[in-house]
């Protein structure tokens, strides 16, 4: 397959490597113009289990400079640039193109399908980790990592297979699921139980997972998310806050920092709207209470306002 990633940060580099090394035609298409050129010169470095391998991918500026429609086409940017990116890659969006989604949080599938028609849009969720050590080289994550993906209508479809074959047979543990939304929910839990806190504590797992007062916080907030999920007829695997609890931290180092506290950090904009946002929204929607997903999200806007020149700051 011919596989373009809109967003080649941590993630789309150690998923798409991957499926690279594994044979497949891998475009990576991000402006961070040093990673770029660092992977056409020496190809992406990546380094796993304390192993180093080389991935052999094409990496562009820009969707236009890539020549051809891709068969599949992924998008891993931030959330608050699905709608321009998806835009931005029109010259690869073929009339037989499909694309997906494997961002964290809700509300992505609307906006492609908003820019491309719902019949070409699937979505997914990854455990896959990555991380950027230096432009053209990640340490990646993916053994005993699942990706799901899936129709949005829960139909079983040869394509949702073919490409969920495919990625399994180049190192991407995959499975097409005909409960797609219920998979990219019990995600959301996960995300939940720590982005938000930890970027408002400034605090890494190790102690974020070390103060009772904190645990409570996040398992009242995942217990609001479960019970959204379960008012919208959603097909959940998690039903106990706990439970999302234990797999957010499972495996993980102490230093550990969550992608909302490191977007905190060097000073962008979070993804908060896309994960506690959306629990909030989805229960304004249907008539159910969260206070403490509002509450953490209002304070995850305050901290990114109090970097702009607001009126009376000093």
């Amino acid at each position: 397959m011919r596989i373009c990633f809109i967003g080649a940060g941590a993630l789309g580099s150690t998923i798409g490597g991957t499926l690279a090394r594994g044979g497949e035609d891998v475009w990576l298409i991000d402006p961070f113009e040093q990673h770029v050129n660092a992977i056409n010169a020496h190809g992406l470095q990546m380094l796993e289990a304390g192993e180093e391998s080389r991935a052999d991918v094409g990496a562009r500026l820009s969707a236009a400079d890539v020549g051809a429609a891709a068969d599949l086409v992924v998008v891993l940017v931030k959330s608050y640039h699905t709608r321009a990116a998806i835009r931005a890659a029109a010259p690869i969006i073929g009339p037989d193109t499909v694309v997906m989604s494997l961002q964290n949080g809700l509300g992505h599938e609307e906006i492609l399908a908003e820019e491309c028609g719902a019949e070409r849009v699937m979505a997914g969720k990854t455990y896959v980790g990555g991380v950027l050590l230096a432009p053209g080289r990640v340490r990646a994550g993916v053994a005993g990592k699942e990706t799901i993906i899936g129709e949005l209508d829960g139909h079983d479809t040869d394509r949702a297979r073919h490409i969920a074959a495919t990625f399994t047979k180049a190192g991407i543990a995959t499975r097409a699921s005909d409960n797609i939304m219920g998979a990219m929910w019990d995600k959301l839990f996960v995300n939940v139980a720590g982005g938000g806190i930890t970027a408002v504590t400034g605090l890494t797992y190790g102690g974020l997972y070390s103060l009772s007062a904190l645990e409570e916080c996040a398992l009242a907030a995942i217990g609001e998310a479960i019970g959204v999920a379960q008012k919208a007829g959603v097909r959940i695997s998690i039903t106990e806050p706990r439970r999302a609890w234990d797999l957010a931290g499972a495996g993980l180092p102490a230093e550990f920092k969550t992608s909302m506290l490191q977007s905190l950090q060097s000073g962008n904009a979070t993804e908060v709207d896309y994960i506690h946002g959306s629990v909030v929204r989805w229960g304004q929607r249907l008539g159910v209470p969260t206070p403490v997903n509002a509450t953490i999200a209002a304070l995850v806007k305050g901290i990114e306002y109090a970097r702009t020149d607001y009126p009376g700051k000093a």
